[in-house]
Protein backbone atom coordinates (compact mmCIF):
# COMPACT_ATOMS: atom_id res chain seq x y z
CA UNK A 1 0.00 0.00 0.00
CA UNK A 2 1.40 3.29 -0.86
CA UNK A 3 1.88 5.96 1.00
CA UNK A 4 -0.77 8.00 0.62
CA UNK A 5 -3.47 5.44 0.76
CA UNK A 6 -1.95 4.91 4.17
CA UNK A 7 -2.29 8.33 5.32
CA UNK A 8 -6.01 8.17 3.68
CA UNK A 9 -7.12 5.58 5.84
CA UNK A 10 -5.74 6.55 9.35
CA UNK A 11 -7.51 9.85 8.33
CA UNK A 12 -11.09 8.07 7.99
CA UNK A 13 -10.03 6.30 11.20
CA UNK A 14 -9.34 9.91 12.72
CA UNK A 15 -12.30 11.31 11.20
CA UNK A 16 -14.41 8.12 12.58
CA UNK A 17 -12.98 8.46 15.90
CA UNK A 18 -13.77 11.90 16.50
CA UNK A 19 -17.68 11.14 14.67
CA UNK A 20 -18.37 9.19 17.42
CA UNK A 21 -16.29 9.61 20.24
CA UNK A 22 -17.64 12.95 20.00
CA UNK A 23 -13.91 14.60 20.23
CA UNK A 24 -11.85 17.22 19.88
CA UNK A 25 -9.15 17.14 17.24
CA UNK A 26 -6.24 17.92 19.61
CA UNK A 27 -7.71 14.72 22.04
CA UNK A 28 -7.89 12.09 18.48
CA UNK A 29 -4.69 13.25 17.76
CA UNK A 30 -3.49 12.47 21.33
CA UNK A 31 -4.87 9.32 21.45
CA UNK A 32 -4.79 7.67 18.03
CA UNK A 33 -1.10 8.36 17.34
CA UNK A 34 -0.09 7.64 20.85
CA UNK A 35 -1.50 3.81 19.64
CA UNK A 36 0.23 3.93 16.44
CA UNK A 37 4.27 4.47 17.17
CA UNK A 38 5.08 2.25 13.78
CA UNK A 39 3.83 5.00 11.54
CA UNK A 40 5.86 7.06 9.64
CA UNK A 41 6.74 10.11 9.25
CA UNK A 42 5.50 10.80 5.42
CA UNK A 43 2.64 9.12 6.57
CA UNK A 44 1.53 11.05 9.86
CA UNK A 45 2.37 14.11 8.01
CA UNK A 46 -0.24 13.58 5.04
CA UNK A 47 -2.66 12.22 7.48
CA UNK A 48 -2.42 15.33 10.03
CA UNK A 49 -2.19 17.82 6.94
CA UNK A 50 -5.70 15.92 5.33
CA UNK A 51 -6.85 15.67 9.07
CA UNK A 52 -6.49 19.28 9.72
CA UNK A 53 -8.12 20.66 6.86
CA UNK A 54 -11.11 18.05 8.06
CA UNK A 55 -11.35 19.71 11.05
CA UNK A 56 -10.60 23.63 10.07
CA UNK A 57 -12.92 23.18 7.21
CA UNK A 58 -15.66 20.84 8.80
CA UNK A 59 -19.03 22.79 8.89
CA UNK A 60 -17.63 24.17 5.11
CA UNK A 61 -17.39 20.19 4.11
CA UNK A 62 -20.57 19.07 5.82
CA UNK A 63 -22.17 21.94 3.87
CA UNK A 64 -20.61 20.97 0.35
CA UNK A 65 -21.77 17.23 0.67
CA UNK A 66 -24.92 17.44 1.82
CA UNK A 67 -25.85 20.18 -0.84
CA UNK A 68 -24.55 17.52 -3.02
CA UNK A 69 -26.28 14.66 -1.49
CA UNK A 70 -29.75 14.91 -2.42
CA UNK A 71 -32.15 14.12 0.22
CA UNK A 72 -29.40 13.21 2.74
CA UNK A 73 -28.52 14.65 5.80
CA UNK A 74 -25.42 14.71 7.54
CA UNK A 75 -26.73 12.10 10.04
CA UNK A 76 -28.74 9.92 8.25
CA UNK A 77 -25.53 8.85 6.25
CA UNK A 78 -23.55 5.91 7.29
CA UNK A 79 -20.40 7.04 9.78
CA UNK A 80 -17.67 5.50 7.75
CA UNK A 81 -19.67 6.61 4.48
CA UNK A 82 -19.73 10.23 5.96
CA UNK A 83 -16.10 10.26 7.14
CA UNK A 84 -15.07 8.96 4.04
CA UNK A 85 -16.62 11.88 2.30
CA UNK A 86 -15.28 14.13 4.54
CA UNK A 87 -11.77 13.12 4.35
CA UNK A 88 -12.27 13.46 -0.10
CA UNK A 89 -13.61 16.99 0.22
CA UNK A 90 -10.72 17.77 2.67
CA UNK A 91 -8.50 16.65 0.07
CA UNK A 92 -9.98 18.41 -2.64
CA UNK A 93 -10.04 21.56 -0.78
CA UNK A 94 -6.31 20.94 0.48
CA UNK A 95 -4.72 19.66 -2.44
CA UNK A 96 -5.79 21.27 -5.62
CA UNK A 97 -3.19 20.46 -7.53
CA UNK A 98 -4.01 16.78 -6.60
CA UNK A 99 -6.16 15.24 -9.77
CA UNK A 100 -9.71 14.95 -8.56
CA UNK A 101 -9.70 11.53 -10.42
CA UNK A 102 -7.04 10.38 -8.29
CA UNK A 103 -8.66 11.87 -4.94
CA UNK A 104 -12.07 10.07 -6.11
CA UNK A 105 -10.62 7.16 -6.62
CA UNK A 106 -8.29 6.58 -3.58
CA UNK A 107 -12.19 7.58 -1.71
CA UNK A 108 -13.84 4.66 -3.79
CA UNK A 109 -11.62 1.99 -2.96
CA UNK A 110 -11.38 2.84 0.58
CA UNK A 111 -15.07 2.66 0.21
CA UNK A 112 -14.94 -0.57 -1.13
CA UNK A 113 -12.32 -1.93 1.58
CA UNK A 114 -14.25 -0.09 4.82
CA UNK A 115 -18.03 0.47 3.47
CA UNK A 116 -20.93 -1.84 2.12
CA UNK A 117 -20.60 -2.15 -2.21
CA UNK A 118 -23.71 0.24 -2.21
CA UNK A 119 -21.94 3.14 -0.48
CA UNK A 120 -18.95 3.30 -3.25
CA UNK A 121 -21.72 4.16 -6.24
CA UNK A 122 -23.16 6.76 -3.23
CA UNK A 123 -19.74 8.21 -2.43
CA UNK A 124 -18.86 8.39 -6.46
CA UNK A 125 -21.69 9.96 -7.27
CA UNK A 126 -21.19 12.90 -4.16
CA UNK A 127 -17.43 13.61 -4.85
CA UNK A 128 -18.43 13.46 -8.51
CA UNK A 129 -20.56 16.59 -8.00
CA UNK A 130 -18.65 18.07 -5.53
CA UNK A 131 -15.33 17.81 -7.78
CA UNK A 132 -17.11 19.05 -10.89
CA UNK A 133 -18.75 21.97 -8.58
CA UNK A 134 -15.67 22.86 -6.85
CA UNK A 135 -13.90 22.46 -10.77
CA UNK A 136 -16.18 25.42 -11.91
CA UNK A 137 -15.12 27.31 -9.00
CA UNK A 138 -11.74 27.54 -9.61
CA UNK A 139 -11.86 27.74 -12.98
Amino acid sequence: MGTRRKSRELVLQMLFQADLGKQAADEVRRVFWNERKDIGPEVQGFAEDLFRVATDRTSEIDGLIESHAEHWRMERMAAVDRNILRAAVAELLGYPTTPRAVIINEALEIARKFSGPESVQFINGVLDSVGRDLGKARA
